[in-house]
């Protein structure tokens, strides 16, 4: 068990730094934006940082096939220790990059340069990530114990906003504009070539292991694409589950801003808070999928997202900054839960070991690219075009679309490939 606990440990801690260099982006884009771009109106800076935000994910599903086929072939710990290190080096490059100031339209190029790189690192991650923490939980506990792919990875945007927080407390908001934005991805680097370090003290997963030996001929694509009814579900839950969390977590602190009205402080603190309770409800949420089931989970994300998204979002674009803008906040993240709590363990169990990480990887890190990772970038333009509430709508039915995958589903717990390969 203690030997579990360290894999569990070891996955957990470089994913959290992972994400938490990916979130540093969007948490201080407000900040940077205007630095790496011709002088204009705050929203054209936000429109432009959001693009780069977005272009970053089409990079994500070259990143899932480079390292999703690397750890299906030379192993899960390989790819994992990998990703950090490019992750590693976008973040130190956007620590030291010139401004538009300084060097022009080379300022952006650069930006998103560094940018492209963290996307190749991230898609690997999480297939790579949920792979190797699937596959070292025991199957009483893998619901829960895979949670925490989650609880790192919204840890990290936490950890982004914390820091964002603490800076804003004690510098200026000139300050935070001039130089402050770089301290984040200075401090993301260290960190991530701390985990480098811990990540090559992992041990390789048994079901790794027995793959190799029973590997069936053909080539690795022949190999994923006999398993096209999978592909498609991981794609269409990921398609609604991931444009509802980019929305509700990464682009939820600018429709605060630019929506709301809310100060910059009142948006950042409340989307804290929220975060927090957020992450806390992981390991509750996969627990409850031990018990009842992973379909289950998945059909209440599927009808309490289809249902309350556009309530809800017009509820928060009117809410005061105080509680029940909060609890509003909170509760839509409850309902977001039932999909990212097991979004990693039930892709995982659906695919066997050989081609597991790539299974999961691709179609997901296709969806966040298409759908989530466009998210910002949709909504403002909506909002630019006035015609906001048509985000609202377009929300909707992309959640629509994750409960017919959900529908289609049989219950991983009970048939999991990772038991029966």
């Amino acid at each position: 068990m203690a030997g579990q606990i360290r894999q569990i440990f070891g996955g957990a801690a470089g994913n959290l730094v992972e994400w938490y260099d990916w979130y540093a982006y969007s948490a201080f884009a407000l900040y940077f934006g205007p630095r790496f771009f011709p002088p204009g109106d705050d929203l054209a800076a936000a429109l432009n940082s959001a693009a780069i935000f977005a272009v970053g994910f089409l990079m994500r599903p070259i990143g899932s096939w480079l390292l999703g086929a690397w750890a299906d072939r030379r192993g899960r710990k390989s790819a994992l220790t990998l990703s950090v290190a490019m992750m590693c080096s976008g973040s130190l490059l956007i620590a030291v990059a010139p401004t538009y100031d300084q060097v022009g339209l080379l300022a952006p190029a650069i930006l998103l340069f560094a940018r492209l790189v963290q996307g190749l690192s991230v898609g690997g991650e999480y297939g790579a990530s949920a792979t190797f923490m699937s596959e070292v939980a025991r199957a009483k506990w893998r619901g829960f114990l895979a949670s925490f792919q989650y609880v790192t990875l919204v840890g990290g945007q936490l950890l982004a906003l914390a820091l964002l927080v603490l800076l804003q407390a004690q510098m200026d908001d000139a300050a935070l504009k001039a130089w402050g934005w770089r301290i984040p991805f200075v401090v993301g680097a260290l960190c991530a070539v701390l985990v480098f370090w811990l990540r090559t003290g992992l041990v390789e997963t048994e079901a790794f292991a027995q793959a190799q030996a029973n590997k069936p001929p053909g080539s690795l694509l022949s190999r994923l694409l006999a398993h096209p009814r999978e592909l498609l579900i991981v794609l269409a839950l990921t398609a609604g589950g991931s444009l509802w969390f980019y929305t509700f977590t990464t682009y939820m602190q600018k429709y605060l801003v630019l929506s709301a009205g809310w100060t910059k402080q009142e948006a950042t603190s409340a989307s804290a808070i929220a975060l927090l309770v957020y992450m806390l409800m992981q390991p509750v949420f996969g627990a409850a999928s031990d018990l009842l089931g992973r379909r289950t989970l998945l059909l209440g994300f599927g009808v309490g997202a289809t249902l309350a998204t556009v309530p809800a979002l017009t509820a928060l674009g009117q809410a005061r900054p105080d509680g029940s803008g909060l609890l509003l906040l909170i509760g839509c993240l409850a309902i977001l839960s039932c999909y990212t709590a097991i979004s990693g363990v039930v892709k995982a169990e659906m695919f066997p070991a050989h081609v597991r990480a790539l299974g999961v990887g691709l179609p997901y890190a296709l969806g966040v690219a298409i759908f989530g990772g466009s998210a910002e970038y949709v909504a403002l333009a909506f909002k630019d075009a006035g015609q906001e509430s048509g985000f609202f709508w377009y929300v909707t039915v992309m959640a629509g679309v994750a409960l017919v995958a959900a529908l289609a589903l049989p219950d991983t717990r009970a048939n999991s490939r990772i038991e029966t390969d």
